[in-house]
């Protein structure tokens, strides 16, 4: 009897312990009732701490081969100022002085991740954990994850399949290091080739940007990392193709083409959006409330939380000139519905702000939630840590093989005599500065990389069989040294010549950055970087000694392959006029070589299909397929018309169309049928375009409203199953009203926005 009370006793003393713990501590409560407990037992101080993220990479310090630290900044970071989030705490790159030996590999940095916790969690008041966001736009910007071609790169896939895929594995390698948050996708329409961070866009078209974006963001969330979309808004078109300047757009375009990007990737499941560094008339986005609060959470709804860029709080200030200081930049931002301050430069000042009654305490709370919700919804109050040995398969096998796939079907032709694919046995003469580099085929925003970890078109040919005989030829910029003569004479003794040109986003230790991490170009920048962020051009031709390169090449008589590695569309003119072939990889990632020795030697036929239009000038500038009537018309020296339209790419093989099927006022599918009357199986990427022939406001030419990339086995028709949105009919019409209009549309049907086979005209 005594032992059944002594049991007795000891449960309801259990019961009464439960009863008593916070209710912020109760894992099976709701997030916004944890949230709201936990706010109401903090100070102002621990308030602030969470609406702060400062650079990560300071807080841990590497102490041996296998052994990793916090940092006494990290303590002061959270003791002090009560800190709640971290950025780029694992990014390794020239700006953060992280390299292969000093940075972190994935098993150290998810041991660096739990003693990260261990303090946040373990030494303070509350408890309250940390959460990580790190820089993910085309793989874990982090030493040993798996590095996947740059966004533009991946949206020439026109493979929604692929692009979810890939955002499974960043998903994925992120979880496995402790990262919560993954900046990305950048969502930014790119109608500015000048611009220096097009690479990380999708490309110039709203539709196709949403697919992709929605696609990525599907893929990521199923791995339980929230997505952070950037930039917002209207970034992608800055005054001169200067980074961060000024965009000039209306706000009907903004509500057809720009926000829609956010929309349809926040549904998909984005909790996160990041603020941008312009000015929309006048305004800077960090601190417009119509926009972040108006459009964000009044109108969408939005469950999650806005976080500056980097330090774009500060430029209220220090750029734009509408803030007196860095204390009143604060309170704007943060009033107009920014709840996490980047940089943490201008949030950590606003106690006195709230103190004197310029930022209520239910605007502080408000963006506190927001942070909160996220971290019990993310599950960090309740499993905070990672179990032993985390992080051992981050870049697996698998997961380089999804990179390479993504390298092969983005890998675009544009011009193609017969030379390719190359037959059997062919010698070939390799050169440029792109065709042995492993740092100008991987973009911005990329770790240091062992040298096993990628494999360059040299390699790729070369572990493929092809007789290859390489010379460099020049640089990407330079032009003190050069080795065109033995380049030449390399072709002379070749069957075929491929050189590999463009570009390169390979950042430098001699480069100098800003606070921000963009580059400072001037004479000591290193030679080959002419794209990413802060490296925007006034012309985009090949820079260097690149085109007498491929003129003395031509001059020897042999077949002539040109290859770009580039982060933007540059002119490609006289390769068009010149070259037998002429392809486009973008920046391919880590698999670039493996992917174009398997098109080149005809093991993989490519179906890549241009996102953006190539340019004749930068004349023509902007140069877009979706223009609003009236139609364009040539200019004296040139045509107005790109020298490469959206949606372009060819094959080995051909394809025809048949029998457009459109059901209905309103269809909500349209049918083709596509046939590949060649002697190769392949991919045709089917794109379908629609027009408003008569409308209240003036309409594109034509605006791409479906796609669908399918594989047909040679000699075989297939039924092409394109889904229709309702929304692809609507408009926002004179008085702002997003609408559907009566009248006749026609339905375009084709292999790119300027090859369309079939139309048929509906009327609702």
């Amino acid at each position: 009897m005594k032992s059944k009370l002594l049991i007795l006793s000891i449960l309801l003393l259990a019961g009464c312990t439960s009863s008593n713990a916070p209710l912020y501590k109760d894992a099976g409560a709701p997030a916004e009732k944890r949230a709201d407990d936990l706010i109401a037992r903090m100070t102002l101080e621990e308030k602030l701490g969470q609406l702060l993220c400062p650079l990560g990479w300071p807080m841990y310090e590497k102490t041996g081969p296998d052994a990793v630290t916090i940092s006494d900044a990290y303590r002061r970071f959270i003791q002090e100022q009560h800190g709640g989030m971290l950025w780029a705490t694992f990014r390794a790159d020239p700006w953060t002085r992280k390299t292969l030996e000093t940075g972190l590999n994935p098993v150290l940095s998810a041991k660096a991740y739990n003693a990260l916790q261990h303090y946040a969690i373990d030494s303070t008041r509350l408890g309250i954990p940390i959460i990580l966001a790190e820089e993910a736009p085309h793989g874990h910007m982090a030493i040993g994850t798996t590095v996947f071609p740059t966004s533009i790169g991946l949206s020439a896939t026109w493979d929604t399949d692929l692009i979810e895929r890939v955002g499974q594995v960043i998903g994925e390698e992120l979880q496995a290091q402790g990262g919560t948050i993954g900046y990305g996708p950048v969502i930014d329409l790119s109608r500015e080739p000048r611009w220096s961070r097009v690479e990380e866009t999708y490309g110039e078209d709203v539709f196709l940007t949403s697919q992709m974006a929605s696609a990525m963001v599907r893929g990521t969330s199923s791995k339980g990392v929230i997505s952070t979309l950037k930039h917002f808004v209207a970034y992608g078109i800055p005054e001169g193709g200067h980074n961060g300047s000024p965009s000039h757009i209306g706000v009907r375009d903004l509500e057809e083409n720009v926000l829609p990007t956010f929309k349809s990737a926040i549904d998909a499941g984005a909790l996160s959006v990041m603020t941008s560094y312009n000015t929309i008339d006048g305004v800077p986005s960090t601190c417009n409330e119509e926009l972040l609060t108006g459009v964000l959470h009044d109108r969408w709804n939005f469950r999650g939380f806005v976080v500056s860029d980097l330090e774009s709080i500060d430029g209220i200030f220090q750029s734009h000139h509408v803030a007196r200081d860095r204390q009143e930049a604060g309170e704007m931002a943060l009033k107009a519905g920014v709840d996490v301050d980047l940089g943490a430069n201008c949030f950590s000042l606003l106690k006195e702000s709230v103190e004197a009654g310029r930022v209520p305490m239910s605007t502080v709370d408000r963006a506190v939630k927001r942070v909160l919700v996220r971290k019990f919804e993310a599950g960090l109050f309740d499993n905070p840590y990672l179990p032993e040995g985390s992080g051992a398969d981050v870049r697996s096998a698998a997961n380089v093989e999804v990179s390479a796939q993504a390298a092969r079907e983005s890998v675009t032709l544009l011009k193609n005599n017969g030379i390719l694919p190359l037959k059997a046995g062919t010698r070939i003469a390799l050169v440029g500065p792109n065709a042995d580099n492993q740092y100008n085929q991987l973009g911005d925003y990329t770790a240091p990389q062992a040298p096993e970890n990628v494999v360059t078109m040299r390699e790729g040919l070369e572990k493929a069989g092809a007789a290859v005989t390489y010379v460099k030829g020049c640089a990407v910029r330079d032009t003190r040294s050069h080795e065109i003569a033995a380049a030449v004479a390399a072709a002379r003794r070749s069957d075929v010549v491929v050189a590999v040109v463009g570009g390169s986003s390979a950042r430098d230790f001699r480069t100098k950055y800003i606070d921000t991490g963009a580059a400072v170009v001037d004479e000591t920048s290193v030679s080959d970087m002419e794209a990413g962020e802060g490296f925007d051009r006034s012309t985009l031709t090949l820079l260097g000694l690149q085109e007498d390169l491929l003129k003395a090449l031509k001059a020897t008589g042999k077949p002539l392959v040109v290859v770009y590695i580039e982060g933007r569309p540059l002119d490609k003119n006289w390769a068009s006029a010149q070259a037998d072939a002429l392809l486009t990889l973008w920046y391919p990632g880590g698999e670039g070589g493996t992917a174009l020795a398997d098109v080149l030697l005809g093991k993989y036929n490519p179906a890549g299909r241009l996102s953006v239009s190539v340019p004749r000038s930068v004349g023509q500038i902007p140069v877009y397929y979706n223009r609003k009537m009236p139609m364009s018309h040539d200019y004296v020296e040139e045509s107005a018309n790109p020298l490469y339209p959206f949606g372009y790419g060819l094959s080995y093989t051909r394809f025809e169309y048949a029998n457009l099927r459109a059901e209905g006022h309103l269809p909500e599918k349209v049918l083709v049928d596509v046939t590949n009357t060649g002697d190769r199986d392949g991919d045709e990427v089917v794109q379908l375009y629609i027009r408003d022939l008569v409308a209240s406001t003036a309409r594109p030419r034509k605006q791409l409203c479906a796609f669908k990339r399918v594989h047909i086995p040679a000699g075989e028709t297939v039924t092409v199953e394109l889904p229709l949105q309702r929304e692809a009919f609507s408009l926002v019409n004179p008085r702002m009203q997003r609408i559907i209009e009566p009248g006749q549309f026609e339905l375009q049907a084709g292999a790119s926005s300027e090859d369309i086979r079939l139309t048929q005209i509906i009327e609702y």
